[in-house]
């Protein structure tokens, strides 16, 4: 046991860990903000001249100074924030004053926010970046990018420029293999073998990095990465936790779509417009259908009751998801007022809001006790070979369920024609009401099962092909809201783009105007799209973007690093047509990119201790699905073809509130050897492995996770029972070989291990006595070291 531990301790060394706080941000503005103006603004905001109780709410120091009874906020103390006691109606507080109180979803959404930290990025009198005039369209992101002078000096040249400026040297080029370890994890998520690692010789880079583009993985290490923006779930979260079992079909559409590299201006109009796209075949006319998914896998307010505050809140929350995914912009912040930092006017929203309004979002949930809106689904054309998913009934349940659709429908016009019938008698049917509301909710709540259970299967009872989406619905412009209120209606916004930008495209009166808005949001003359794309790929490269704020280009934001830089790739990635891969490629084929890491901390540490300017490489942890991955992949037991359908999708039933209990599936959630990128994403519910470190948030728009070094990873890679299956199955495999030791080394970390290492091994491995799980004990080791988790 001594051994055991000693061995653990070197190999367990920990990653630097480096949490962002962008997550916190994001929840902030979308849930926080827009609470606080619609609430508390009246009567707590220097805009209103009022403080009643010397309480100002309209700043992250009014709202943590308090008022005279103390703090409103407490960072991760909601038993001590009294702006909670205020908004449950406790300790004699009660805020809105002689309202109702908020409702259940908003009280727990000001909970977690203030267990997490209470995030607040409002400063007490910020100026804006600019009106929506010239000053708006001056600020750095707005203006258009410009080809730099020394853009003949490339990527390389750039970088040394500023290198220069500051005293630096680059670092020399990586080792081959540190450098393959890093082309491998970074294009594909899984490690070398040892057979690549001991070929691999740097004149042969160029033709690895073209097989890296071209396999099969990199869709799916790069689909991730868009999927953690795109907010991909499999169910809808929030206070009425739905499955999506249909929404694994806009996730293959992403992986198809990043292996075939579509062109992103491409890849984002079928996103937001597929359906009102031609298409020259079914086949062509099913994957534009899907992409829509994009649109319909957001979390929704289910259990709202009035149907205008859902379809307000839908497009507010599909508004969110477009322009921040693709311009990294905050527009949604300007629902209830216009934009407090950035350029952008109550009547740019709601010019926007009035396009997702004349659009229907099909997600699949019926009406049941959680969920007051049904949401049907996109029937796909039917195709060959097609995988679809759902259980196929018998032709006599299919009449059987038609049969009480009719009975069912027959007993609420029989209700609603006695209620009639009594109001026109002038009877009171007070004593009756109880009686007639749980008849009106058995009706509601029975038929919403029986027409989901008959949406899904045709006559026969065959299950159908069927997609989440939109389609263009009801064309309306919205009015704007006063503070975001549906009650509160003034004129309608005629549909539109935002004035800081002269876009000069029209929506057409006939068509919700997501066409003409998919190609404004890509047109060579938006300043943000190429831009914001080129940055996330950069960041997921370096470790950190040159617009270290990846989901946030406007004031709130960080300036770039290399401002003339960003241009040039941002016009590069548009007149290579829009290619990712070209991009990747130009970018990885870099000096800057297979420079080593810091061997002598020296003048770049004091210079740049976050290495901003690049002079070196930078260690960096693997995500959640690459450890994961990498485990299987190291253990022999990876399966790399895809998984039909999704685990989500074979569920009973629609809620998933209680899935911890479901007996027949794993504790863990996992218990798959396919790629991460096939587990059950279900809000609230993740996987462990992904739990644990630090899988993007599935409800928030997220270009950059958080990276954190927490005691529970720990316990999860010593006691986790998947961790400890492919440790198993990594001793097995080594066994085989004439060097275990030697093969285990070669296999988690492409290199021998030293003298020290060796006799460490085998004191350990002579003191566990039995050797079978001595060897599984040294593996696991290996699988939980620090080393194992990074890249150099």
């Amino acid at each position: 046991m001594t051994m055991n531990r000693r061995l653990l301790a070197v190999l367990l060394t920990p990653p630097a860990a480096a949490a962002a706080a962008e997550d916190g941000k994001a929840f902030f503005e979308a849930k926080v903000r827009p609470v606080l103006i619609k609430h508390c603004y009246e009567c707590h905001s220097a805009e209103s001249g009022k403080s009643k109780g010397g309480l100002l709410l309209d700043s992250r120091e009014g709202l943590r100074k308090g008022g005279d009874t103390g703090p409103a906020v407490v960072p991760g103390d909601p038993g001590g924030s009294l702006l909670l006691a205020a908004v449950r109606h406790e300790q004699d507080l009660e805020m809105p004053p002689k309202k109702p109180r908020l409702a259940a979803a908003v009280i727990s959404d000001l909970e977690a926010w203030i267990k997490a930290g209470a995030v607040d990025p409002r400063e007490a009198g910020k100026a804006a970046s600019g009106s929506p005039g010239a000053a708006g369209r001056n600020f750095w992101s707005h203006r258009k990018p410009v080809m730099p002078p020394s853009a003949e000096a490339g990527i390389d040249g750039m970088i040394r420029e500023k290198l220069a400026e500051h005293g630096l040297e680059p670092a020399p080029e990586a080792d081959p293999v540190i450098l393959l370890r890093r082309l491998h994890f970074d294009l594909t998520g899984l490690p070398p073998t040892p057979e690549e690692a001991a070929t691999f010789k740097i004149a042969d880079l160029e033709a690895r990095v073209d097989a890296l583009l071209a396999s099969r993985e990199f869709g799916v290490r790069w689909g991730r990465h868009w999927l953690d923006v795109a907010r991909y779930a499999e169910s809808n979260g929030r206070e009425s936790n739905l499955a999506f079992p249909h929404a694994w079909r806009y996730r293959d559409y992403v992986i198809d779509a990043v292996n075939a590299d579509m062109p992103y201006d491409r890849f984002i109009t079928e996103q937001v417009a597929g359906d009102l796209l031609p298409a020259k075949d079914e086949a062509e006319r099913a994957r534009l259908l899907t992409a829509t998914g994009f649109l319909a896998i957001g979390a929704k307010g289910l259990n709202e009751q009035n149907k205008a505050q859902f379809a307000a809140d839908v497009a507010d929350e599909q508004l969110d998801a477009v322009t921040r995914a693709v311009l990294a912009s905050s527009i949604a912040c300007a629902r209830c007022h216009d934009h407090k930092t950035d350029p952008f006017t109550m009547e740019d929203y709601y010019g926007l809001a009035g396009i997702f309004k004349s659009t229907q979002t099909f997600y699949g949930n019926w009406i049941d006790s959680e969920n007051n809106n049904h949401g049907h689904l996109i029937r796909l054309p039917q195709l060959p070979g097609q995988v679809i998913v759902g259980k196929t009934l018998p032709e006599e349940r299919v009449r059987q369920l038609k049969a009480d659709l009719a009975k069912l429908n027959a007993d609420e016009k029989a209700q609603q024609e006695y209620i009639a019938r009594a109001r026109a008698e002038g009877r009171d049917l007070g004593g009756e009401a109880h009686k007639l509301l749980t008849n009106a909710l058995r009706i509601l709540w029975s038929r919403g099962g029986v027409e989901g259970a008959l949406e899904a299967v045709d006559d026969k009872g065959r299950p159908l092909p069927l997609c989440m989406g939109v389609k263009d619905a009801e064309v309306m412009d919205s009015p704007l809201y006063e503070r975001g209120e549906i009650s509160h209606p003034r004129d309608a916004v005629p549909r539109g783009f935002p004035k800081v930008w002269d876009s000069g495209v029209q929506v057409p009166k006939d068509q919700s105007g997501r066409l003409e808005l998919a190609r404004w949001l890509t047109g060579r003359d938006n300043p943000l799209a190429a831009r914001v794309m080129v940055n996330r790929i950069w960041h997921h490269l370096f470790g950190t973007g040159l617009v270290r704020t990846v989901d946030d280009f406007g004031a709130t934001g960080e300036a770039p690093s290399h401002p003339e830089l960003l241009d040039y790739l941002a016009l590069r990635f548009m007149e290579g047509g829009w290619s990712v891969k070209k991009m990747i490629r130009e970018i990885v084929m870099s000096e800057t990119y297979r420079r080593a890491g810091l061997r002598d901390p020296g003048r770049a540490s004091k210079v740049d201790p976050d290495n901003r300017l690049l002079s070196h490489a930078s260690r960096r942890r693997l995500d959640a699905e690459a450890i994961r991955d990498a485990m299987l992949s190291v253990s022999g037991l990876l399966d790399l073809s895809r998984r039909p359908g999704s685990l989500v999708a074979e569920l009973d039933g629609q809620s998933v509130s209680l899935i911890g209990f479901n007996a027949k599936l794993p504790p863990d959630l996992d218990g798959s050897r396919h790629r991460s990128v096939y587990l059950p994403v279900i809000r609230d519910h993740l996987p462990d492995v992904l739990e644990q470190f630090d899988v993007a948030n599935p409800s928030l728009v997220t270009g950059d996770r958080d990276v954190t070094n927490v005691p529970l990873q720990a316990l999860y890679v010593m006691n986790g029972p998947f961790v400890q299956e492919q440790a198993r199955a990594l001793a097995r495999r080594v066994q085989k070989a004439q060097d275990p030791v030697q093969e285990a080394f070669q296999l988690c970390f492409n290199r021998s291990p030293d003298e020290q290492e060796r006799r460490m091994v085998r004191r350990f491995l002579e003191d566990a006595g039995d050797q079978e799980k001595g060897l599984a004990a040294f593996c696991q080791a290996l699988l939980a070291s620090a080393e194992f988790r990074l890249v150099d």
